[in-house]
């Protein structure tokens, strides 16, 4: 049972691995739509595509008789609100392994998309509908989340329904080492943001935003960058924090009600007469963790959340250029950024899906500083000289990264140009 806070202390102190142990989990989403009218794909269709995986050795997971994903060797394939579609990969070595799990996964929903009249976008944001436009599923929490969440958030729901990302899970060796990277990954929250901007097209036109999915983000509810976070968060501080946070949804019976009431700190008071005033369990906990929608969160493990979904050229990029920082380079990037002044990172937080690498921080601009870290992101993967079978390290991934910086141009004004010559629709979708 969690009744103190030092139950949530030691829940964090449970993720704690020693180095040699590390592993990284990579997430993406990915919006499907039918070919025929450039519609999202509704949940009769996302049906057809699960059971057609099924035929690659995917497993159903069942929700009150629906299916709602997949799961094989560790991976999974989940079901968000809009039917964007995620893979939850497997934990994993390196970048190497991370990679070649993408592709597999990708060859797969490939074989599928085109049987069935699919096209696959990889974007921060759905670039074709409105929201009113977009199918829900039967998946019980969501009916929940698009009723509570737009009252703490104008653009909840456009979160739901209209923005995929990628993501990163890593792990920690002491709470010091989990206070040095999670304050490295939100300080460069809008250096991410700027170099991985994605989402620049919005219901067919341009949105004045390189990333527009980072601006829903940060009129989430229960998102954006607390300046909290860009200090010294120690294991204490963030159950501080999360204690504080009201509650998404609780269970009862197997079903999802609405906790809108109450915060964590209620739940283990045992002062929600809903539920019988029960005492919140580990489930409980973690499924309380996973509703706080900040740029990065922990868990067990530190999840890096601030990048767009980008197509199968940048998609290893990411998790390359945080491993290089994070896992094979942490002391020189904290020493880096310990320096930054907290407003002037929010500051620039708050600009960057709009002003992209122009944006300043610290008398440089963006562009200046992601060229910065991704030096210090090769310098880390040559510090952990990993090689493939063809003796290569894990440099190789950062070479999309390197090519945007040199050329200064984003996957997201690369679409734009691409998609304004001639406005076909064709051109949003993965080849």
């Amino acid at each position: 049972m969690i009744i103190s806070k030092e139950h949530i202390i030691e829940y964090f102190n449970s993720g704690i691995k020693k180095t040699k142990d590390f592993k990284i989990g990579i997430e993406h989403e990915k919006f499907l739509f039918n070919s025929q009218d450039n519609s999202r794909v509704n949940y009769s269709k996302i049906k057809k595509m699960f059971e057609a995986l099924l035929e690659f050795g995917w497993n159903p997971i069942l929700e009150e008789k629906n299916i709602i994903g997949l799961n094989k060797d560790g991976k999974n394939i989940t079901l968000e609100p809009g039917n964007q579609i995620e893979l939850s990969g497997d934990k994993l070595n390196n970048i190497h392994e991370g990679c070649a799990e993408s592709y597999d996964y990708l060859f797969e929903l490939k074989q599928v998309t085109k049987k069935l009249n699919i096209n696959i976008v990889s974007a921060g944001f759905d670039p074709i509908s409105k929201l009113d436009e977009i199918p829900n599923n039967p998946k019980q929490r969501y009916k929940i989340m698009t009723k509570d969440m737009p009252k703490n958030g104008r653009l909840s729901l456009d979160m739901m329904y209209r923005t995929c990302g990628t993501q990163l899970n890593i792990d920690y060796e002491s709470e010091d080492d989990f206070l040095k990277k999670f304050q490295i990954a939100n300080s460069i929250v809008p250096l991410t943001i700027s170099l991985f901007a994605n989402s620049s097209i919005v219901e067919k036109k341009n949105s004045k935003y390189l990333s527009y999915r980072s601006k829903v983000w940060q009129n989430t509810s229960r998102g954006g960058l607390p300046k909290l976070f860009l200090e010294k968060l120690d294991f204490e501080k963030y159950a501080d924090y999360i204690m504080k946070q009201r509650l998404l949804f609780i269970m009862k019976d197997e079903k999802y009600i609405s906790g809108n009431k109450y915060t964590f700190k209620d739940f283990m008071d045992g002062k929600i007469k809903e539920i019988d005033n029960r005492i919140p369990d580990e489930i409980d906990l973690s499924n309380h963790l996973s509703t706080i929608f900040t740029e990065n969160r922990l868990k067990k493990y530190i999840e890096v959340r601030s990048m767009d979904t980008c197509g199968w050229d940048c998609l290893c990029a990411g998790p390359a250029f945080f491993v290089g920082i994070l896992y094979g380079n942490l002391d020189e990037v904290y020493d880096l950024i310990s320096s930054w002044d907290k407003d002037k990172i929010i500051n620039a937080y708050l600009e960057a899906p709009y002003k992209g690498f122009n944006t300043q921080l610290m008398g440089k601009d963006l562009l200046y500083w992601s060229s910065i870290l991704l030096d210090l992101s090769k310098k880390g993967l040559e510090n952990r000289d990993v090689l493939n079978k063809s003796g290569k390290n894990e440099t190789i991934f950062l070479n999309h990264l390197q090519k945007i910086i040199d050329n200064k141009i984003t996957n997201a004004e690369h679409m734009m140009n691409k998609f304004s010559k001639n406005e076909n629709l064709k051109e949003l979708y993965d080849k």
